[in-house]
Parts: C-alpha cells; sequence; structure tokens
C-alpha cells in the first residue's frame, strides 16, 4: 500500500502561481510513476502531468505545456506541481496519483485526499 499527502492548494489570482506537494508513503519502493490530476466541477478527472521514477520523463497535458512543471525529490519521497500563470479555468482539485507495481504482475494507483486550487479572475 502506498499513502499519498497533498498540500499547497488554495485561492489565487489570476496568473498568479501555486506549488502542489505531495508525499508518498508506505510501499514506495512499488512506485513505478507519480503524477496530477485535476477535476473540475462536473467535469471528469483528467490528467495534468506525470513524471517516472526510473528515468525522471515528464509528461505534460497540453493545457499544462509550458506553464506547469512536475518535479520529484526522491530522497524525500516527494512530488511537486509548480503552477504558473494560472487561468480561472485551471480552477478544480488537484489529486496527486502514483502507480505501483505488483510483485507478480499488474499496476495498482493510489490516489490523494486532493488539493483545491482556485483561481479568481
Amino acid at each position: 500500500q502506498v499513502q499519498l499527502v497533498e498540500s499547497g492548494g488554495g485561492l489565487v489570482q489570476s496568473g498568479g502561481s501555486l506549488r502542489l506537494s505531495c508525499v508518498a508513503s508506505g510501499n514506495i519502493f512499488s512506485i513505478a510513476a507519480m503524477g496530477w490530476y485535476r477535476q473540475a466541477p462536473a467535469k471528469e478527472r483528467e490528467l495534468v502531468a506525470t513524471i517516472t521514477n526510473s528515468d525522471g520523463t515528464r509528461n505534460y497535458a497540453d493545457s499544462a505545456k509550458g506553464r506547469f512543471t512536475i518535479s520529484s525529490d526522491n530522497a524525500k519521497n516527494t512530488v511537486y506541481l509548480q503552477l504558473n500563470s494560472l487561468k480561472p479555468e485551471d480552477t478544480a482539485v488537484y489529486y496527486c496519483n502514483a502507480k505501483g507495481l505488483r510483485a507478480g504482475w499488474g499496476v495498482d494507483d493510489y490516489w490523494g485526499q486532493g488539493t483545491q486550487v482556485t483561481v479568481s479572475s
């Protein structure tokens, strides 16, 4: 099992910045990749960015490219999401995700409790 705890959300004006953090604990050695997703009211949860543990490969949604940056500190078991140039449409609950490899076969998805990001116009 992997536990994820997010922090860093809040209320910010359009054009502002926030940094989200996600600390992983538990069976962290099983984690192959971590990422951030978001869910706005009445919308599906969507991918924002991911980063692999093996080589740090990053992947971004088109809406995040050029504005958001995902990074990790393996010594702290923490992944970050730097949000810059925020827009009102970025308002959502942001969830941390970890993909844990099973001993035999398959992948488990772990989720944090979410942190609210609200961008005012």
